[in-house]
């Protein structure tokens, strides 16, 4: 059975570190690159909220169904965004990946391709993950795009599932790997990041594209 436990991931130019109470304030100024807690269709705090956020978020770690990461350039130290495992369920070795957002400035950039190669990784090959899911808000097309990108495949839509911020209900786009696809889209998330070449983060210029949130 799988057993996911505090870790650092590192490479492709990028580090993922547990979360902790002293990312509060780091996160906090990354969610302020873009205002992201503006869209809808996206989990991400508001000012003021990040503390509850992330001690959530650890309280999940403590029931063991969840563990959080920040999101970290290793060159400069800054906090780039967050990412977990979640819905860990150790009787049939399934996890999911979400709860994942990142600063305006580094969304289309290697981050979120980094982040999800060592994810997927270390849940199938050190873990022993049979599946890796993903889920996220059906509004949400730069999520989806982002997700089938990394060679996910849809497995359906769950209507009326979930309460967004705004008090509305969405429905809930599912998405997975199994293991006897991760070779594959291990060898295609390798080839996408040859391609891109991870620039110092601080120069990179603000963008104008929907956050990437999944959960």
């Amino acid at each position: 059975m799988i057993r996911p436990v505090p870790l650092s991931l590192e490479g492709h130019g990028l580090r993922l570190e547990p979360l902790a109470e002293h990312h509060t304030g780091p996160l906090e100024a990354a969610a302020a690159d873009g205002e992201l807690w503006t869209i809808r269709v996206t989990s991400v705090p508001a000012p003021g909220e990040t503390a509850a956020y992330v001690a959530a978020a650890l309280e999940g770690q403590r029931q063991g169904h969840m563990l959080p990461f920040a999101v970290v350039d290793p060159a400069s130290g800054a906090v780039l965004g967050t990412t977990r495992y979640h819905d860990i369920v150790p009787a049939i070795d399934r996890l999911e990946i979400g709860y994942t957002w990142y600063a305006r400035r580094v969304q289309r950039t290697h981050v979120n391709t980094s982040a999800k190669l060592m994810l997927m990784r270390h849940a199938f090959e050190d873990l022993g993950a049979k599946v890796v899911g993903w889920r996220t808000d059906n509004f949400n097309l730069a999520s989806q795009r982002a997700i089938e990108r990394l060679g996910a495949k849809r497995d359906g839509v769950i209507r009326h599932h979930a309460m967004r911020r705004d008090g509305t209900v969405r429905d809930t786009v599912m998405y997975s790997v199994t293991a006897g696809e991760w070779p594959e889209v291990s060898a295609h998330l390798s080839h996408l990041l040859s391609n891109l070449q991870a620039p110092p983060l601080a120069r990179l210029q603000a963008r104008g594209d929907q956050p990437l949130s999944t959960h």
